[in-house]
């Protein structure tokens, strides 16, 4: 038996089908069938979402050339 692609898998898939013009739409937050908090947490982050690297530069931290 194949394990199921997961929330992430479906709503992705979903969106792609709506934007090939099925009519349906995604549900609202909070709207009865609509994935909860927990059950987004408990999928983890999105596929899509990447991770930025940690470095060592601080932004903003540039001097200023004294003409």
């Amino acid at each position: 038996m194949a394990k199921p692609k997961g929330l992430w898998a479906n709503m992705h898939a979903k969106q792609k089908r709506i934007d090939g013009g099925s009519g349906e739409t995604m549900r609202k937050k909070g709207a009865p069938g609509a994935p909860t908090e927990k059950a987004l947490k408990a999928a983890g982050n999105s596929p899509t979402t990447k991770k930025k690297k940690a470095t060592n530069k601080t932004k903003g931290t540039r001097k200023k050339k004294i003409a």
